[in-house]
């Protein structure tokens, strides 16, 4: 398997990772540590989570998921087999938010704790901050590097304009740059990505790992009318994709599929990997069943009949 860059960190990683907002919500701990040693030992290492999953479930807080990781790397000792990333600056209510200094030195030490690490692999800001500079956020970082508690940090959820402006302060000061960007992007949201970060990420190099790679699983098919939502704990999340072009984009996808001996979701992830600029992208699983089919997503190359009726369908 050919490893691709975290942007310029020198970090390389495998070409799909794994999102950790299932765990502690659709993943009991069980069922987390199959998943994930089942996604690491088939030669992946990218594992994506936050210090909010996952606050949205009954009866959590947040820290759940990286908790679930902690334990997960403290039983099986396959920490230098994987490479961590977190975010930080999401409201978690109580626990606060933002990027202001005084947050990120307090998430930085409560993050390392649950995940029972000593390092982040990859320290992500997860939604701007417009009340706190770029200075002041990106200063902080270059702390948590010096002191060996991050290697590298990223963007979540950036406009082309504040990702800019963070670019240029790094490179003005001599601060840690975002090495990565994590966008909405996948078969069906793509004009946001492709008009303005895709191309600013390609110019500066920034490495890009996409959410929400399937559309919260609307892109395998499963979602076809609204009492399908109830399939799923994440069916709720589909519900915007259940139109006219939505349809049209799954109908494109099992057409492909059929062709390809594949199956919808294996082709929805085998396109974006095949965009421009794409490291790795995030998309995570509930079964054991459902892992082993994304990594064999990352085994699949569209011809270029294939891309086009894609493109066609989702434009």
């Amino acid at each position: 398997m050919k490893l691709r860059p975290l942007g310029r960190s020198g970090i390389p990683v495998a070409p799909l990772a794994f999102g950790g907002n299932v765990f502690g919500w659709t993943a009991d701990e069980a069922t987390s540590f199959r998943l994930l040693d089942t996604f690491v030992d088939a030669g992946f290492n990218l594992v994506d989570t936050a210090d909010v999953y996952s606050a949205w479930a009954p009866g959590n807080r947040g820290g759940e998921s990286e908790t679930i990781i902690g334990k997960w790397l403290s039983a099986t000792g396959k920490r230098d087999r994987v490479v961590i990333a977190t975010k930080v600056g999401y409201d978690l209510k109580e626990g606060g938010k933002g990027l202001s200094r005084a947050h990120i030195l307090k998430s930085v030490d409560l993050s390392l704790a649950r995940l029972r690490t000593d390092r982040i692999d990859l320290y992500q800001s997860h939604v701007e901050d417009p009340g706190v500079p770029h200075e002041e956020t990106l200063a902080t970082f270059a702390e948590l590097i010096q002191a060996g508690k991050v290697r590298a940090i990223g963007a979540s959820n950036f406009k082309p304009h504040t990702l800019r402006d963070a670019l240029g302060v790094s490179k003005r000061l001599g601060l840690p740059r975002y090495e990565t960007l994590q966008p909405l992007y996948n078969l069906y949201d793509r004009a946001e990505f492709e008009a303005g970060l895709g191309p600013l990420c390609r110019e500066e190099g920034i490495g890009v790992i996409p959410f929400f790679a399937l559309a919260s699983g609307f892109l395998t098919g499963k979602y076809r009318t609204e009492a399908d939502f109830a399939l799923s704990a994440r069916g709720q999340r589909a519900k915007d994709y259940l139109n006219e072009r939505g349809r049209r984009i799954v109908a494109a996808l099992e057409e492909v599929a059929a062709g390809a001996g594949s199956t919808p979701g294996q082709v929805a992830i085998a396109w974006l990997m095949a965009q421009p600029g794409i490291t790795a992208p995030i998309a995570s699983g509930r079964t054991v069943e459902q892992v082993r089919d994304l990594v064999d997503a990352t085994r699949l190359v569209l011809d270029a009949a294939a891309m086009e009726a894609l493109a066609q369908a989702s434009a």
